[in-house]
C-alpha cells in the first residue's frame, strides 16, 4: 500500500457472528442472545486470519474500542482479540451508542411480520413497503435517534484519530457492534442520512475499514478493498 495509506488511522468495523435469532431472521434489538457454536467459529476463523501483530488489525494500533453492551458483542469482542485485550492497554468503551437498532414492537418478528403488521395498522400499503432507516419502529426507535447516537461515536472517533492523521501515536479504532446499526454507522461516518439507498451487506463476524482519503479528516471515506500487509 502507499505510504500516506499506511500511515493513515483506520476504523474496523466488526459485526457480532450468529446467533439463533440471526440465523431465523428475526429482528433482534435489546434481546440479549448468545453466540451459536457456528457464530463462535465465525469469530475464531476472523481472529485467526485478521487479527495479530503485522496483521490487518494490529492490537498494538489500536487506540480505542467502542463495543456494544450486548452478550453477542462482548463474545465476538473476547473472541477477536481474547488475551491480547488486557496486554495492549486499549481504552474500551462499552455504550449503547453502538447497541443494535430498537426495533421496539419489532422485536423478535421478522420482515414479512413487520410488513403485514404495518399494513394492517394503516402505516403502509402494497405501493409502500417498511424500510427501518426511513420508517423506524412502532414502539422502538426512529431515523433521528439513531442518526444522533451514531454522530456522538463518529466525533469520539475524529476527535481521537485527529492529532495521528500522518503518523505518530497508532490511532485505529475497532468498533463491534451489529449488523444493522453498522451500516448505518458507515452512513452517518460518510455523511449520508440513513435513509438514501445505499445497499450494504456485512456477514456474522466480518470486518469492515474505514478511513480517510489524502490524509484528511474532512475526506472521510470506506475501503472497498484493503491490501493485506506485507510481512517483513
Amino acid at each position: 500500500m502507499a505510504d500516506n495509506e499506511a500511515l493513515t488511522p483506520r476504523v474496523f468495523i466488526v459485526r457480532h457472528g450468529e446467533t439463533e435469532w440471526a440465523k431465523a431472521g428475526r429482528q433482534t434489538g435489546k434481546t440479549d442472545l448468545d453466540l451459536t457454536p457456528l457464530g463462535v467459529k465465525q469469530v475464531q476463523t476472523t481472529a485467526s486470519v485478521f487479527v495479530g501483530t503485522a496483521k490487518l488489525l494490529d492490537p498494538a494500533k489500536l487506540a480505542h474500542i467502542f463495543v456494544s453492551p450486548r452478550k453477542r458483542a462482548q463474545q465476538t469482542l473476547q473472541g477477536l482479540l481474547g488475551g491480547e485485550l488486557a496486554g495492549a492497554g486499549v481504552e474500551v468503551t462499552t455504550t449503547e451508542d453502538v447497541a443494535e437498532w430498537d426495533y421496539g414492537d419489532y422485536e423478535g418478528m421478522v420482515v414479512s411480520e413487520i410488513r403485514a403488521r404495518r399494513r394492517k395498522n394503516g402505516l403502509d400499503d402494497e405501493g409502500r413497503v417498511w424500510n427501518v432507516w426511513r420508517d423506524g419502529c412502532e414502539g422502538g426507535e426512529t431515523k433521528e435517534e439513531a442518526t444522533e447516537r451514531l454522530d456522538k461515536v463518529v466525533s469520539a472517533i475524529r476527535d481521537i484519530q485527529r492529532p495521528s492523521m500522518k503518523g505518530g501515536r497508532p490511532a485505529d479504532v475497532l468498533v463491534v457492534a451489529h449488523g444493522v446499526i453498522l451500516r448505518g454507522f458507515v452512513m452517518r461516518w460518510l455523511g449520508y442520512p440513513l435513509e438514501m439507498p445505499l445497499n450494504m451487506m456485512l456477514a456474522p463476524g466480518a470486518v469492515g475499514i474505514l478511513s480517510y482519503k489524502n490524509n484528511n479528516i474532512e475526506e472521510p471515506a470506506f475501503n472497498v478493498g484493503m491490501a493485506i500487509p506485507i510481512m517483513d
